[in-house]
């Protein structure tokens, strides 16, 4: 019999509040992250009612269920206590195999975009029997979501669950750089010469919620599988799951430890070469709590790489260069971008650079200037006096990686840095 939940479960959470306010004591970080992580928000039936649905029951339970006899969608509330990482649950069964979901978050834009926060949920399995459909990392911030779970063949809902998988870590450290000096100083750096990734520097993504791009991968959480230290370099390796077909790899983001404005941001850096990757190393605004916090927050993509462009027999590839912003980017097709031919792409190590001052961004490939983005009066066009966190990170497939597929010989990808420095002028 499935357990019946109340509508937002706070556990450890509500009884650690009463406990420090009768003890008068302070409870140690660990525990503040237990009791966050203990927040789970159910939706059940009721909750989702709407016109034109039927309701059943679950013979075996007598618990309800909207019932829909064609694809279409049902709209629900959604007030989240905590921003972060949510595991998010539909309890649901279809008649067709081929049913597939996914929640959109913000009804009420006015952007004319989605903003879809699971990516597509497919059913997969025997008809017409219930069960958890789930993805790991839906960002949501804290506070009303007017949302709608989408569906694509006729499907019955039991309930729709959404677990704190990890608190949105706010960064605490912002870093401006000067840029009218003579020459470039290093001012912050990881030339990754420990033994394992440096924790006081990054954070791990972790999930497999699409990533607003319908990837094909599940990041990790400070897995040395996906994401370790060799020979004084950062490896992050995609590796494919023998037993269920599905692929792991790795995200690593400053966010939660320090973020930048202005500057030079440079990393050096092989790309694999391997049909269905998608290699990048780029920024994003600090911001960013949620999807509806983007395209507002900025991103600067110093490098993107994907691997159906590349010409296999010379090891030649094309690395990309664009911003995105709310006046341009690449869901209304108008990014403002630049790609140029790199030779020997996965066996020599290259350097991707970004020069960055409050009235143009400039990018290059091993010092050879090819990309250019000045300030302009356009409404919206200049996210970027907001600190961006600089993100590496190694996907597959996608709506852009995955274009073409994905190679199916292929088991592993790996991305190589040598280095990530940012510069001041002095």
């Amino acid at each position: 019999m499935k357990k019946k939940y109340s509508k937002i479960v706070l556990g450890i959470f509500i009884t650690g509040i009463l406990a420090s306010c009768s003890s008068n004591s302070k409870k140690n970080e660990s525990e503040k992250k237990e009791e966050s992580n203990s927040i789970e928000i159910v939706l059940e039936a009721e909750d989702l009612v709407s016109d034109g649905f039927e309701v059943g029951a679950i013979e075996e339970s007598g618990s309800k269920y909207i019932s829909a006899s064609k694809e279409g969608e049902i709209r629900f509330d959604l007030d989240v206590p905590v921003a972060g990482r949510y595991k998010t649950e539909i309890y649901a069964s279809s008649d067709s195999a081929e049913m597939y979901m996914c929640i959109e978050d913000h009804i009420d834009n006015t952007d004319d975009r989605t903003y879809n926060v699971t990516g597509n949920i497919a059913y997969a399995g025997l008809a017409p029997e219930f069960k958890i459909l789930s993805v790991d990392g839906s960002p949501l911030s804290k506070g009303l979501h007017k949302m709608r779970v989408f569906f694509n063949k006729a499907v019955n809902i039991d309930y729709i669950k959404f677990t704190l998988m990890k608190e949105h870590e706010v960064t605490p450290v912002h870093m401006t750089q000067k840029t009218d000096g003579e020459e470039w100083s290093i001012v912050w750096a990881d030339e990754f010469d420990g033994e394992t990734v440096d924790t006081s520097k990054w954070i791990f993504d972790v999930g497999d919620w699409g990533w607003g791009n319908f990837e094909d991968q599940y990041y990790t959480d400070n897995d040395p599988k996906n994401a370790r230290i060799e020979d004084g370099k950062l490896v992050i390796e995609a590796l494919k799951n023998k037993h269920n077909d599905k692929w792991t790899s790795a995200r690593l983001t400053t966010r939660g430890k320090v973020s930048f404005k202005y500057g030079k941001i440079e990393f050096k850096a092989k790309v694999p070469i391997a049909r269905g990757n998608w290699a990048a190393g780029w920024t994003l605004g600090d911001t960013y709590v949620d999807e509806i916090s983007w395209p507002y927050c900025g991103e600067i993509d110093i490098m993107e790489s994907v691997a159906f462009e590349r010409d296999t027999v010379k090891d030649e590839g094309v690395a990309h260069a664009s911003v995105h912003s709310r006046a341009y980017y690449f869901k209304i097709g108008n990014q403002v971008s630049a790609t140029i031919p790199i030779p020997d792409m996965t066996n020599g190590f290259h350097t991707y650079t970004l020069e960055w001052t409050p009235d143009y961004i400039y990018m290059f490939f091993n010092g050879e200037h090819y990309f250019t983005y000045e300030k302009t009066d356009v409404e919206n066009s200049w996210p970027f006096d907001i600190p961006q966190n600089i993100i590496l990170n190694l996907a597959m497939g996608g709506g852009w990686g995955g274009a073409k597929g994905i190679d199916e010989t292929i088991t592993s990808q790996k991305m190589v840095i040598d280095y990530v420095r940012v510069y001041e002028k002095k």
